[in-house]
Parts: C-alpha cells; sequence; structure tokens
C-alpha cells in the first residue's frame, strides 16, 4: 500500500473520534483515538523508514555493474569492487538520512553510481523502493573554500561518521565513502585524512581532512549545523530531504 494510504488510515480514528465529540460525545474519547493516530503514525513511519533501510543494504545491483566499473579503472579487483559498492550504499543511507542536498566525496563510488543510473529501469526501481522517489545525479565534488558550497559534503561528511559510529567533529577514522580513493589509489580521486595535523606534516597538495568539515567558521553548515542537520545537541538528522542531484 502507499505510504500516504498508510497515514491517512492511521489518522481515520482520530477523525471519526473528533466527529462525534462534535456532535456531544465525549472529548476524551477524541484526544485518546489522537494520542493513538500519532503512536501508529510514528509506527508507519518507522516500518517505513527500518524497510527503506534494507532495501539501500541488500537489494542487489545489476550484476555488471562492476564490471562498467573495472572499464573505468582497469586496476581494480573484485574485492575492491566490493568496497565500492560499499560505498555508493553507505551514500544512499547518507541520502536517506538528510534534510537537504548530500554531495558525492568519492570519484569511484561516484563511476558505480554513474553506471547504475544508465540502466534507467533498474536504477529508478531501485530509487522508488529505496526513497519513495527518483534520485538524480550529480558529479563527485571535493571541499572548497565557499561555505555554502560545501554544504552538500558536510551533510554527507557527517551522516557517512554517524553510520560508521565515528565523532564527525573530531574523527579518529575517514568513514567509507571518504577513504575509498586514496584507500584504491583511485587516479583523480578526492583524498582526505582524518586529522588536519596529518595533512599538514604530509605536506601533500590536493589532500582535504575530515576535520575541517566542523571548522567553525560560521558559514552555512558550520561545526553546529553540518549542513543544517545536527544542531548543538549534536542529534542525528531526520528522514527524507534531498539527493546528490536536484
Amino acid at each position: 500500500m502507499h505510504p500516504i494510504a498508510w497515514h491517512l488510515l492511521a489518522l481515520l480514528p482520530a477523525a471519526a473520534a473528533w466527529t462525534w465529540a462534535a456532535r456531544g460525545g465525549d472529548a476524551g474519547v477524541a484526544i485518546a483515538a489522537s494520542v493513538g493516530s500519532v503512536v501508529a503514525l510514528m509506527i508507519v513511519s518507522r516500518r517505513r523508514r527500518l524497510d527503506r533501510e534494507r532495501v539501500i543494504d541488500t537489494a542487489p545491483l545489476p550484476p555488471y555493474l562492476h564490471a562498467e566499473l573495472r572499464q573505468r579503472y582497469p586496476g581494480l579487483d573484485a574485492a575492491a569492487c566490493g568496497e565500492v559498492e560499499r560505498g555508493l550504499r553507505q551514500f544512499f543511507q547518507c541520502h536517506l538520512r538528510s534534510r537537504g542536498l548530500v554531495a558525492m566525496p568519492s570519484q569511484a563510488v561516484d563511476a558505480l553510481w554513474h553506471a547504475f543510473i544508465l540502466d534507467t529501469r533498474a536504477y529508478a526501481r531501485f530509487c522508488a523502493q529505496a526513497f519513495g522517489r527518483f534520485l538524480h545525479h550529480r558529479p563527485a565534488q571535493t571541499l572548497g573554500q565557499d561555505a555554502a558550497r560545501n554544504d552538500g559534503l558536510r551533510r554527507t561528511w557527517y551522516h557517512a561518521c554517524k553510520l560508521e559510529g565515528i565523532d564527525p567533529r573530531a574523527p579518529a577514522a575517514l568513514p567509507l565513502l571518504f577513504a575509498l580513493d586514496a584507500r584504491l589509489a583511485i587516479p583523480g580521486g578526492f583524498h582526505y585524512l582524518p586529522d588536519c595535523r596529518l595533512v599538514a606534516a604530509a605536506g601533500a597538495t590536493g589532500v582535504h581532512c575530515g576535520a575541517s568539515f566542523g571548522d567553525g567558521g560560521g558559514g552555512p553548515g558550520d561545526a553546529e549545523g553540518f549542513g543544517g542537520e545536527a544542531g548543538s545537541s549534536g542529534g542525528d538528522g531526520g528522514d527524507g530531504g534531498g539527493c546528490g542531484g536536484d
């Protein structure tokens, strides 16, 4: 059944009770029915969320996608392709949890995502089951100087860290999405390190540190907000939201 239909069904008892109360019935019954409807809506929402998480984690992707990825990056073996697929599923989980646009931080994962989206039927079916709507593609990007431009990456960073139990403000390690390009030596890939001091010590150019996502710069996506996902309490982001594209 469509999610909207489930929500309407959950609200029916409260609507009927308040109609009855308006005609002289007991208002307490209507209040109790309203509370019951709220609880039912929470249960329906939670079940839908878990169903979508399960789709993202377990739904089989088209079997030829790894071959497409290896055409782009011939040095990748089967195990490496499996890691990239796990990175793509992590990105999809970040999107599911985000209240706004999330950006892709990995060139390797972006290549697999692009190969998947070209199979329009399979990809549209996956999106419908996993998100309830189509997730549009936007190319991978790396951390820049413009705080507003970094919002999508900050949201991805926040949720990827939360998925792996990493403190997004003081990371001891990188989440998979941000580690893959360097780990797999992807040509032109985006490289991150968890600690800014390691970047300085390495003296490398084009390397970014995870702690930069919580630098407190005061712009959109600053240390207090992570692109609007976590308030000062550091809570998790909500359901639904934006995407890697529009």
